[in-house]
């Protein structure tokens, strides 16, 4: 079928639907309540299991996969617009804060880029002597990149050879997924349990306006202020306007760096800094008190749910039995250690609200960053942590990182130069490790308690 305006507006209908009725699910049933389910993520299954990725029930357009990479944009510039949210401890607090948060990242970046490799060399060959020496490259393809990274790595790697690397990518991708949500929910349960979430407390002390979502009267909170006459043009275009615009910027610029240098930077944060720009233009010709905060969150809020819904209902989910004994390992060390980096490395280097930081890590480094932005709205709907912020601003520099290895590695992996491969991401992981030393951001665990008496 043809895509065009119709085929989208039908594919945002399903969306709607697929929503509401994820929406009354939630108000009804207590287990999803109870795991905090967000609406969107269920809303988003439905649509995977009834769609053309399931049983076929229902058929999406060709084209409402690449909806996910479209509203992301719109969500980073819902960010920028408001300009950059310093905390108030000063220059040192937010360098701190950010630099920090770099470091964990991208050591959990590093590791899935070097030692999958090594343990799928030293170890499960032992299992398949005829192990492709790039198979170790399926932990950064499907759970560091997601189903588009593995598409695209397994197209090189095919090409290169390895006909099955598709296929085991995608189904790396999709244990990643699964790891990212079910996991990601019962690590928020037991962090409420122990007290390190900050903006939600135990699940049983929660209101029920946060169990089923919704609001009774008389403690709805105001969306916003009409900061404009609908006599000249209503309030909602207004504020969807100044969305629009540095969205569309994002999107053309990404496509034009793209062009004149063959760098694939993410166009979520080329849209973030349209948007800081656009903001900085509002302050200077006087607009920006216009501008309600408020509702622009929404917006972005609003994007989010529909982001999160067709992210998940996209999902291709091949099966591969061949590699069975190997590649079920290979997962499950890939599982252990976006745990441990969350549950060990991530309260000793994210000190400040090291749980809501931590946990977006956790979704985007287990294949989606749609995931880590649900599992991040479970504990921090509002952004207070400024995790959304400081992920803006240390992706593009990751992203350059990530080109070269992505270009570099499969290929030296499956030439038979893995040791060479490694050796670098090997190095820049120990200096990831060092310059916390360096700075003072390592520290004991913020919710340690230590008898002194012993």
């Amino acid at each position: 079928m043809e895509f065009n305006a119709y085929s989208m507006l039908v594919d945002f209908m399903w969306a709607g639907i697929f929503l509401f009725i994820a929406k009354i699910l939630r108000e009804k049933i207590r287990v999803l309540q109870s795991l905090f389910v967000p609406v969107s993520l269920l809303a988003g299954f439905i649509g995977l299991a009834l769609g053309q990725n399931g049983f076929g029930v229902m058929q999406f357009s060709s084209q409402f996969g690449s909806y996910a990479g479209l509203l992301i944009i719109a969500v980073f510039v819902s960010i920028g617009l408001r300009g950059f949210n310093f905390s108030s401890g000063g220059w040192k607090t937010n360098f701190d804060r950010i630099g920090s948060y770099y470091c964990y990242r991208n050591i959990g970046w590093a590791f899935q880029y070097a030692v999958p490799i090594i343990f799928s060399m030293v170890v499960l060959r032992i299992f398949a002597p005829e192990l492709n020496t790039a198979f170790g490259m399926l932990i950064p393809a499907g759970f560091q990149g997601g189903h588009g990274t593995a598409a695209a790595l397994g197209q090189t790697l095919g090409n290169l050879g390895w006909e099955d690397a598709t296929d085991l990518a995608m189904t790396s991708a999709t244990v990643g997924i699964l790891t990212g949500i079910f996991g990601g929910i019962a690590l928020i349960k037991i962090g409420t349990t122990k007290n390190y979430t900050k903006y939600v407390k135990d699940f049983s002390q929660l209101p029920d306006d946060m169990r089923t979502g919704l609001i009774d009267e008389g403690h709805r909170p105001v969306l916003g202020d009409e900061t404009v006459s609908p006599m000249a043009i209503d309030p909602l275009a207004w504020h969807l306007l100044l969305i629009l615009i540095p969205t569309g910027a994002g999107y053309l610029l990404t496509n034009a760096i793209q062009d004149a240098t063959g760098l694939g930077v993410p166009s979520f944060s080329v849209g973030f800094l349209a948007a800081i720009l656009f903001h900085f233009l509002l302050k200077g010709i006087k607009a920006d008190k216009y501008v309600d905060n408020r509702i622009i969150s929404r917006m972005g809020s609003c994007a989010t749910d529909f982001l999160v819904f067709f992210g998940v209902a996209s999902i291709k989910i091949p099966v591969v039995i061949q590699y069975a004994v190997p590649f079920g390992l290979l997962m499950l060390f890939g599982i252990l250690w976006v745990v441990f980096h969350f549950t060990v490395i991530g309260p000793r280097l994210l000190k400040q609200e090291w749980f809501e930081r931590g946990i977006y890590v956790y979704g985007y480094s287990t294949g989606v960053t749609a995931i880590g932005m649900a599992l991040l709205r479970i504990v921090d709907p509002e952004n207070k942590s400024c995790t959304l912020d400081d992920a803006a601003i240390v992706t593009p520099i990751e992203s350059v990182i990530e080109i070269f290895a992505l270009a570099a590695v499969p290929v030296a992996c499956v030439q038979g130069n893995w040791i060479a491969a490694v050796v670098p991401i090997l190095i820049y992981l120990a200096a990831l490790l060092i310059v916390p030393v360096v700075f003072k951001w390592w520290h004991t665990h913020p919710h340690a308690v230590w008898d002194e008496t012993k």
